[in-house]
C-alpha cells in the first residue's frame, strides 16, 4: 500500500508540476512577449508624435542657427528625448545635446532614403560611439517638397528591456510559487486519497482472511466512499453466504447423524432378533412369530423413512410435479378423518370434523393434499394422550384455511421455529414409543409452499397445538410462470 501511495503521489505531483510549469511558463513567455511588443509600439507612437511636433517647430528653418539649436535643446528637455537633425546626405548636422560628439556622423542610407521620400522610419539604431542600442524614429525635416533632411528622436531601449526582464522575473517567481503550492496540494491530495485506501486495504485483507464482519469506515463522499460501500456490500453478502454455508453444513451433519440414528435403531433390533433366531435361542413358535412381527415393523419403519426422505429430496429439488384439480376440501377431510378413526378410538381420543357451509374448492393435487392432512392428523394423534383432535376448514379471504387442533402435550416456544425442520422431534422420549421419521412436518411445509400456500403453528405447552394450512381457492389460484 505504501508503494501505491508513493505512486499516487508521484503521478499527482508530476501532473500538477507539468500543468503549472507549462501553463505559467507558456503564459509568461506570451505575456512578456506581448507586453514588450506593446511597450515598443507605444514608445514608437510617442516618439513619432514628438518628432512631428519638433518638425512643426523647425520646418521653416532649413539652416542650423542658434535659434534652431535652442529649439532642439528645449524639446529635448521637455520630452527627455535626444533629437538629431541630418541633411539630405545622411550627415548629422545638429543635436539637442550641448556636449556635441555626433555631429558629422552618418545615419543608415535606408533611413535617409525613406525620409527623403516623405516617409517615417522606425528602427533600432546602433550609432557609432553608443554602446546600447537606441529605439529611434525618423520623420522628414521640412514640409511638402521642401525636405531639408530628417529629424531623429531616439531613446535607449534599456528601460523597455528592463521592464520585460522584470516581468519575466515576476513570472519566474510565480512559477516557483506554483511549484511549491502544487507540491503542498499534491501532498494533501495524496494523503486524503491514500488514507482511506489504506483503510480499504486493511479491511479487504481481513475479509480475505475470512473475517466477513469487518466493514470499511471512511469519511469521504466521493468515489472512494462508493468503493467502500461496494466492499461493505460484498462483505455483507460474503458474511451471509458464510452463515448459510455453516448452516447448510450443520444441516448436512445433522441430517447424516439423524439418518444414521433412525436407521441404526431398527437395524440393530432386526439384527438382534435375526441372530437370536439364527442361533436357535427362540424355540417356541409363538415367540418366533413375535420376533417376526417386530422385525416386520422395524422394516416398515425403515421403508417409511426411505419413502419420506425420497419425497423430501424430490420436493427440495423441485422434482415433484403436481396434478392439480378442483378439490372438495370437506369431502377430503372427512375421508382422512374416517381413515384415522380406528386409531383415535384405540387411544380413546375424539376425532371431530368441522367444515364451513359452501366451502369453495381449492385447485390442488388431491393426493398431495391428502398427504399433508395425514401427516398433520398422524402427528396430532401421536402426541395426544386424551381429549380430542379436531379438523376445521373455513374460508379466510382468498384461501381455504384448514386447522388441525389437538389437546396434546404442546410445544415450548423455543421449539416452534424449528418444528418444520427435518428430523426435529419435540419429545425425544416420546419418539421412541411412537415411532416416527421426524420428516412429516418438513414434507408438509414443502408441499404447502408448492401449492402457493402457507402454514403456521400455535401451541401452549400442556394444553395442545394448532397447525394451520392455507391453500388458494380455485378462483384465486394463478399459475406461477416458469
Amino acid at each position: 500500500m505504501l508503494g501505491m501511495s508513493k505512486s499516487i503521489f508521484r503521478r499527482l505531483l508530476f501532473s500538477f508540476l507539468a500543468t503549472v510549469l507549462l501553463g505559467l511558463g507558456l503564459s509568461g513567455i506570451l505575456v512578456s512577449s506581448f507586453a514588450r511588443t506593446y511597450i515598443y509600439d507605444a514608445k514608437e507612437e510617442e516618439l513619432l508624435r514628438m518628432a512631428k511636433k519638433v518638425n512643426a517647430a523647425i520646418k521653416n528653418s532649413p539652416r542650423i542657427t542658434r535659434s534652431l539649436q535652442n529649439t532642439l535643446i528645449s524639446y529635448d528637455q521637455s520630452f527627455d528625448t535626444r533629437i538629431w537633425l541630418f541633411d539630405t546626405n545622411g550627415k548629422i548636422v545638429a543635436t539637442s545635446m550641448q556636449d556635441e560628439v555626433f555631429t558629422g556622423k552618418s545615419v543608415a542610407v535606408s533611413i535617409t532614403e525613406s525620409v527623403l521620400q516623405g516617409k517615417n522610419a522606425v528602427s533600432e539604431l546602433q550609432i557609432e560611439g553608443l554602446q546600447d542600442p537606441m529605439l529611434s524614429v525618423s520623420v522628414p525635416w521640412g514640409e511638402g517638397e521642401k525636405v531639408y533632411g530628417g529629424i531623429i528622436l531616439h531613446a535607449p531601449i534599456e528601460g523597455v528591456e528592463r521592464t520585460a526582464a522584470q516581468m519575466r522575473e515576476t513570472i519566474l517567481w510565480a512559477t516557483l510559487f506554483g511549484v511549491v503550492l502544487s507540491t503542498a496540494m499534491v501532498s494533501y491530495l495524496s494523503w486524503s486519497i491514500s488514507r482511506p485506501l489504506r483503510t480499504i486495504e486493511r479491511t479487504a485483507t481481513e475479509i480475505g482472511r475470512g473475517n466477513y464482519s469487518e466493514r470499511v469506515v471512511v469519511d469521504t463522499s466521493d468515489e472512494i466512499n462508493d468503493l467502500a460501500q461496494t466492499i461493505n456490500t460484498l462483505a455483507e453478502k460474503l458474511e451471509k453466504v458464510e452463515r448459510e454455508r455453516h448452516h447448510l453444513e450443520q444441516v448436512r451433519n445433522d441430517f447424516l447423524a439423524n439418518v444414521s440414528h433412525e436407521l441404526r435403531t431398527p437395524l440393530t433390533a432386526i439384527q438382534g432378533f435375526l441372530e437370536a433366531l439364527q442361533d436357535g435361542l427362540v424355540e417356541e413358535e409363538e415367540a418366533r412369530q413375535k420376533y417376526y412381527a417386530v422385525m416386520y415393523s422395524e422394516t416398515m419403519q425403515i421403508n417409511r423413512l426411505v419413502d419420506d426422505l425420497m419425497d423430501l429430496m424430490k420436493l427440495e429439488n423441485n422434482e415433484v410435479t403436481l396434478a392439480r384439480f378442483p378439490v372438495n376440501v370437506a369431502e377430503l377431510i372427512n375421508k382422512i378423518a374416517f381413515s384415522f378413526t380406528p386409531e383415535a378410538e384405540d387411544k380413546g381420543i375424539d376425532l371431530a370434523v368441522e367444515t364451513a357451509d359452501d366451502l369453495p374448492q381449492i385447485y390442488a393435487d388431491p393426493d398431495r393434499v391428502a398427504q399433508i392432512m395425514k401427516n398433520l392428523v398422524k402427528n396430532a394423534l401421536k402426541f395426544t394422550e386424551q381429549g380430542e383432535v379436531r379438523l376445521i376448514a373455513d374460508v379466510d379471504d382468498k384461501y381455504v384455511r384448514i386447522r388441525v387442533q389437538d389437546t396434546g402435550m404442546g410445544i415450548v416456544a423455543e421449539d416452534l421455529h424449528r418444528i418444520w425442520e427435518r428430523f426435529f422431534k419435540v419429545d425425544r422420549g416420546r419418539s421412541r414409543k411412537d415411532k416416527g421419521t421426524g420428516l412429516g412436518l418438513a414434507i408438509v411445509k414443502e408441499l404447502v409452499e408448492l401449492h402457493e400456500g402457507k402454514c403456521s403453528v400455535e401451541s401452549v405447552p400442556g394444553e395442545g397445538s394448532t397447525f394451520t394450512v392455507w391453500l388458494p381457492t380455485v378462483a384465486y389460484y394463478r399459475p406461477v410462470s416458469s
